[in-house]
């Protein structure tokens, strides 16, 4: 289905839930998702809300609550269209959050050598029949 308006959530379950500052979601259809794996695995963070992720690799996956769902956006093999509109919850962002791109860019050629030999064992950002056990380069 449609995805919905892509977004920010700055509250402490969203942060724990993606393990970041944020969470950053789009709301979709509830009846219109297919799933071209598996079903997420659901935790219930809260009275109204389950938190999907994948069994698999651990991958955080969704916000469900009564009526709605949406959908982690890096976790979407094509995310350039997914840009978050809005930030939720933000008078409880963490006070620092928003100059974090201030920060310095680390420019050590020895990091990034080491970064391109790094086999990664999550999902490919492709659909593919066959999840290569021996994992694929970065």
């Amino acid at each position: 289905g449609k995805l919905g308006r892509p977004s920010i959530c700055h509250c402490r379950m969203c942060q724990k839930q993606f393990g970041n500052f944020f969470g950053a979601l789009v709301t979709v259809p509830k009846d219109g998702v297919e799933w071209t794996h598996e079903e997420p695995t659901y935790f219930q963070s809260s009275v109204n809300i389950d938190r999907g992720f994948c069994a698999r690799c651990g991958t955080p996956l969704t916000y469900r609550q009564p009526g709605a769902l949406e959908i982690a956006i890096g976790a979407f093999d094509d995310r350039s269209d997914l840009a978050p509109q809005i930030q939720v919850n933000y008078a409880v962002r963490l006070p620092w959050v928003e100059k974090i791109f201030e920060a310095p860019i680390l420019d050590d050629a020895d990091f990034y050598r080491r970064q391109e030999q790094i086999i990664s064992f999550q999902h490919p950002d492709h659909e593919t029949a066959n999840w290569p056990q021996q994992g694929l380069k970065l």
